[in-house]
């Protein structure tokens, strides 16, 4: 059975950096695109940033890639999410998922989820 897990959140600081780790199994992940995601209480689910093994790193918004890295570690089974410069408003559930093959911009048309990390950033 394909499985993601994340790890890395809790409290940071404002302005604080933190990262979130991916990881998978049950599937070959050469051949899958897995995006990160979030939300927030109230709020849709929103896409950060994807990458897949045929394109490079893609965000949402120029707003979100100024602020958020993704890479991936095919040889750990891994993708790891950088965020940087946090603010309140970024205080979600983060949940890394998987499509075949291509990132795609829409969220549901990702398949296999984790069951998300949160990060909440405060003082």
């Amino acid at each position: 059975q394909a499985q993601l897990v994340e790890s890395g959140g809790g409290l940071v600081q404002p302005g604080g950096s933190l990262n979130l780790s991916c990881t998978t199994s049950g599937f070959e992940l050469d051949y899958q695109a897995i995006g990160w995601f979030r939300q927030a209480p109230g709020k849709e689910r929103e896409l950060i940033s994807c990458i897949s093994r045929s394109e490079g790193p893609t965000y949402y918004s120029d707003a979100l890639e100024g602020r958020f890295t993704i890479s991936r570690d095919s040889a750990k089974d891994t993708i790891y999410l950088q965020m940087t410069k946090a603010k309140p408003e970024d205080t979600a559930i983060y949940f890394c998922a998987q499509r075949p093959y291509r990132c795609s911009w829409k969220v549901d048309a990702y398949g296999h989820w984790g069951q998300g990390t949160q990060v909440t950033v405060s003082s």
